[in-house]
């Protein structure tokens, strides 16, 4: 029975893409016949078919999908070669809901075979080898599918990818898979079969789009809640994977990091844009609690000042979240003396209409913390020039300081605005800055289309403080680690790099007219404590990013497709970290869980000044 693919392919969807804007086709007028899996799969990610015609290529249907933008079926054949680098599966695309096939059909399908690069050629990502065009006849019903190939710790290798081939930019496409070597070969050598998991513990909590992550290996890098922390870009954590269901939504189980999901787990293999290599479940395990619970700080003493960042994930006066993040304020981080926010909308968030002010957003949840049972915070920020911070279109993200009046001061210096560069001055032989609240080198090309960094004064029994808010350009853009190109590129680096020279170069100006200042530069860094951008941060000892005070299980205040990982950070300058009395806490209560308020853990520092 033939079955077409549709004439216009819909949107990317978290399944995959196949859109010829996204096909890498080698082209070759040919028909093959007598063709079978996995000589159309070979031993590379290319296959050697691509571009050509295949006929009545056999095989037991394994899956179908019939939601999405990548609609079809898989097959696999029942009797394997003697290769283990060539896959027995492969995925028949046909664009639209398949019709008058079942699981465990016996079919032979023609077509022709192509490459598709979910999210196209200029994502980096691997390809996905497909029939397409397809016409199919149903030979039998009812077969048995062709047993699952287990995935588990013993055969997923240790070394992540092999190096990718100079000549060809870094690719890997065209090198032999080593199943046996490298984790990401094994997985390309099981691309479109039938695959099991069982009994594996959740490492990134379901996400909207009904997807989670598992680990097969249940002692890599593991922390005390569960989850698998990503400490280098050596240690890329290759027991992860994601899992999705073929089964209803509402079906698919609402997990927690440090959850299990017990028993057996089985499905195609797939390969999508935003997870790589993921397992398509027909059979779900069953979800098991590991009860884990949102972490609270201790409350910081008479003499301490505490300062928190927190993003709150584009907060606007139209959210419901205000309530839910006053309790993490105020019940978690135990109201913070100051804390630098993230992510707050202007007045009416993402409509487009030129309004910059966010007294309403901020006022909402200056309400919700009293409300709470917190303090009545005061506030400081300078309103960006509409559309020129990035973020959500039309929302004008910056940060805000809010703080407790009846525990700090600020100090304010007026002057401050979207384009007035802070400066650094000197009074009664203290360092201080020319505006507060003002915004560090906003003309640099460092923070074009980027979340120009926050600075203030503040006192706090008689000390100044100086707290430099900071929301760094994200990694969108850059290559994933499942990328065809090893090492992958990370393009978003550059604009970051940038920004942590200026903010270093800020806080040594101060730093340079008071030796002995008290700066704090915190934020969402968007990068990791290993990573140049905070190399640069540091620089020679001008801050020093607190979180590396913790046990490395504890370093991490997101969760990236099962990595968890640090991008929030707070910096401190000499004189606090010489003094030893501060400490630090990364505050679990978002990042690990399904129903989280933010995608981010807040970060508290508490110190004497």
């Amino acid at each position: 029975m033939p079955s077409k693919p549709s004439a216009r392919l819909a949107a990317l969807t978290v399944a995959a893409v196949c859109s010829a804007a996204s096909t890498v086709l080698v082209t070759a007028p040919a028909h093959a016949d007598g063709v079978r899996i996995h000589d159309i799969q070979g031993d590379t990610r290319i296959s050697p078919y691509a571009g050509r015609q295949v006929t009545d290529v056999t095989g037991i249907v394994t899956g179908i999908r019939t939601y999405g933008s990548s609609r079809g079926f898989w097959i696999q054949d029942p009797v394997p070669d003697a290769d283990p680098a060539t896959s027995e599966g492969v995925f028949v695309f046909t664009g639209s809901t398949p019709k008058g096939v079942a699981v465990g059909d016996a079919v032979a399908v023609s077509g022709t075979v192509t490459e598709y690069v979910p999210g196209g050629a200029s994502s980096g990502n691997q390809s996905l080898t497909q029939i397409t065009r397809p016409a199919f006849t149903v030979v039998s019903g009812g077969n048995p599918v062709p047993a699952a190939t287990v995935i588990d710790a013993r055969s997923v290798p240790a070394a992540y990818a092999p190096a990718g081939d100079p000549a060809a930019n870094g690719s890997i496409d065209a090198l032999p898979l080593r199943p046996s070597a490298y984790a990401l070969d094994r997985y390309e050598s099981l691309e479109g079969m039938n695959v099991q998991v069982s009994d594996t513990r959740v490492v990134g909590a379901t996400d909207p789009y009904t997807e989670l992550w598992v680990t097969v290996k249940p002692r890599e890098n593991r922390n005390r809640r569960g989850g698998t922390v990503y400490g280098s870009y050596d240690a890329q954590n290759t027991g992860r994977l994601q899992i999705q269901s073929l089964g209803s939504a509402a079906a698919f189980p609402d997990a927690n990091v440090g959850d299990t999901l017990a028993g057996a787990t089985t499905g195609p293999l797939d390969f999508n844009q935003y997870g790589g290599y993921t397992l398509v479940a027909n059979e779900l395990g069953t979800l098991e609690e590991g009860g884990l619970r949102r972490e609270t700080t201790r409350r910081q003493h008479a003499g301490e000042l505490s300062v928190a960042t927190y993003n709150v994930e584009n907060l606007d006066p139209s959210d419901d979240t205000f309530a839910a993040h006053a309790a993490a304020i105020v019940d978690h981080l135990r109201s913070p003396d100051i804390v630098a926010l993230e992510e707050v909308q202007d007045d009416n968030g993402a409509v487009d209409d030129a309004t910059v002010t966010a007294g309403v957003t901020v006022t909402r949840l200056i309400d919700a913390v009293e409300a709470a049972g917190g303090p009545r915070y005061d506030w400081r920020s300078v309103d960006p020039v509409d559309k020129a911070d990035g973020g959500e279109p039309g929302g004008n993200i910056r940060q805000v300081f809010l703080f407790d009046p009846e525990r700090v001061s600020f100090t304010d210096r007026a002057g401050g605005d979207a384009t007035t560069a802070v400066g650094v001055t000197k009074v009664r032989g203290k360092a201080a800055l020319t505006v507060s609240p003002g915004r560090v080198d906003p003309a640099s090309a460092a923070f074009e289309n980027s979340r120009k960094p926050l600075a203030g004064e503040f006192v706090f029994r008689g000390r100044t403080v100086i707290v430099i808010a900071n929301h760094f350009a994200s990694k969108g853009g850059d290559q994933s680690l499942t990328s065809q190109y090893q090492p992958p590129s990370r393009g978003s680096e550059t604009q970051r790099h940038l920004q942590a020279k200026a903010v270093h170069d800020f806080t040594a100006k101060i730093l340079t007219t008071q030796k002995n200042a008290a700066v704090v530069a915190l934020g969402d860094i968007n990068d990791f404590e290993f990573s140049r951008t905070t190399e640069i941060l540091e620089g020679d000892g001008t801050l020093w990013s607190a979180i590396k005070s913790l046990p490395p299980g504890e370093r991490y205040s997101y969760v990236y497709q099962g990595n968890s990982q640090v991008l929030d950070q707070i910096l401190i300058s000499p004189s606090i970290r010489r003094g030893g009395t501060f400490s630090y806490d990364s505050v679990h209560l978002n990042a690990e869980f399904h129903d989280q308020i933010s995608d981010h853990d807040p970060q508290v520092l508490r110190f004497r000044p």
